[in-house]
């Protein structure tokens, strides 16, 4: 009898047990989540935060607020991000961005280990675009013009994707130009598209509606293959750099302290979220691509993505910062 009620005992407490750790899982959020974008308003990762912040405040049950901290090429907002100790805080950006940091930023505000991987959630390709004025309509004609015009290339920053993307293309093509980086790329879109900088190489996400509206136009689009939607752009490859590909890889990350069972809830709400009928199709029609990932995944892309640009930047050598 004392077995059996000893038995009986144990198997309370272990349910008890359970219970306790359902309610506990069942506890995040216990305040808004914050979303860091560490670029300006109106850039590729400002987008998507966007779209998602209204249906996974709905199912998170509690508001999601975007907070946009710009500046060195996205380090200021990936180290507030970093240092955060609240389990209430993320950052949505560019992977390859964060990939890249480590490897062109001096004291770097932190350590990629302070960042883990949440999700990833979108691809877009990269457009390369030039102000209507400027007198090339390809990569051929764009880099015989550079070598008798002085072209300003703007980007979201130094050491960005889209700027070694350029740094790449000028490797293979023997293109010439000037950087002019900014603090995000809504802003280096509209002063390409003003005529202040000529040519940028920009999310399709973002870029696309700009060159709908007439203000930029395309020389070539960065995917493998020429992408179904706009098949009537030609691919860099196609165009002289061969296999040459880039673009932007929205992704989440967290502070190395945040929780695991806050991250794996994010991970599963984000990415029912990307994953819905509605949300594929305005991101397809807006010439992204919806490409998740599990945590550790995110983590391992943003390592192997590091070793993709170090090679590049190692071809540019000292080279990277000025005039190519």
């Amino acid at each position: 009898m004392n077995i059996r009620r000893l038995f009986l005992t144990s198997s309370a407490l272990i349910a008890l047990s359970a219970l306790g750790i359902q309610a506990h899982a069942a506890s995040w959020p216990t305040q808004p989540l914050r979303i860091v974008v560490p670029f300006a308003a109106g850039g590729t990762s400002d987008v998507i935060a966007r779209l998602m912040s209204k249906p996974l405040s709905d199912a998170l049950g509690v508001p999601v607020l975007i907070d946009n901290r710009t500046g060195a090429a996205g380090n200021i907002g990936a180290a507030y991000v970093a240092n955060a100790t609240d389990n209430h805080t993320v950052l949505l950006t560019d992977l390859g961005s964060l990939a890249i940091s480590p490897l062109v930023t001096k004291d770097l505000p932190f350590k990629p280990s302070d960042l883990q991987g949440v999700a990833m959630l979108a691809y877009s390709p990269h457009l390369l675009v030039a102000h209507p004025g400027v007198a090339a309509n390809n990569l051929k004609e764009l880099v015989a013009l550079s070598q008798t015009t002085k072209i300003n290339v703007a980007s979201s920053g130094t050491g960005t994707p889209n700027h070694l993307g350029i740094v790449e293309i000028a490797l293979e093509t023997g293109m010439k130009w000037q950087h002019v980086p900014y603090r995000g790329g809504a802003q280096s879109l509209n002063d390409t598209a003003a005529g202040t900088t000529q040519i940028v190489l920009n999310g399709m996400l973002a870029t696309m509606p700009l060159v709908q509206g007439g203000r930029l136009k395309v020389i070539g689009i960065s995917r493998a293959t020429r992408m179904p939607l706009v098949s009537h752009i030609p691919t860099i490859a196609e165009q002289g750099v061969k296999n040459f590909e880039s673009g932007t890889y929205q992704g989440v990350t967290a502070s190395s302290k945040m929780s695991r069972q806050a991250i794996e809830r994010l991970n599963t709400e984000m990415i029912r979220i990307i994953r819905s009928p509605e949300m594929r199709a305005r991101l397809l029609q807006a010439g992204a691509e919806v490409m998740t990932s599990t945590p550790i995944e995110t983590t391992n892309f943003i390592a192997k993505d590091r070793l993709r640009w170090a090679n590049v930047i190692q071809r540019a050598g000292a080279e990277l910062e000025g005039t190519q």
